[in-house]
């Protein structure tokens, strides 16, 4: 995997986008669900408004997400998800032949953060129910 080189305000953009499509799909809202719903609603799309999707990525980015994915997961019971377990890495990363590891653990730290915020939140959201209850 070779980076393309990226001036300063193409990554700017790059991890703009790369957090919008994050944020989104957290949410299930894809690219192919908001052209659903402005079809079902008689819009015309806007591309303004209209998600990325994760084929509007570079390969390169693409790819990480793929390494993310087969990374394990660290889960404890009373403290959730903690993120991923890089033991593997070093050989997804002769697998998927990647050339930018600096790119690659920039993706990787970009989903963890998001992955453990979002395990955070819902595992704070059962224990307000909980304590509601009592």
């Amino acid at each position: 995997m070779t980076l393309p080189t990226f001036a300063e305000d193409q990554k700017e953009s790059l991890w703009k986008r790369f957090d919008l499509w994050q944020k989104n799909n957290a949410v299930g809202m894809t690219k192919e669900r908001y052209l659903e719903m402005e079809e079902q609603l008689g819009r015309e799309p806007s591309p303004d408004k209209c998600p990325p999707g994760i084929e509007d990525f570079p390969e390169e980015v693409i790819e990480a997400v793929h390494i993310f994915n087969a990374l394990g997961d660290r889960v404890y019971p009373e403290i959730g998800y903690i993120g991923k377990d890089y033991t593997n890495l070093p050989i997804l990363i002769k697998l998927y032949e990647v050339d930018n590891q600096e790119l690659l653990l920039d993706v990787l730290s970009r989903l963890d953060a998001e992955a453990i915020k979002i395990s955070q939140e819902r595992l704070k959201r059962e224990y307000d129910k909980i304590k509601r209850k009592k």
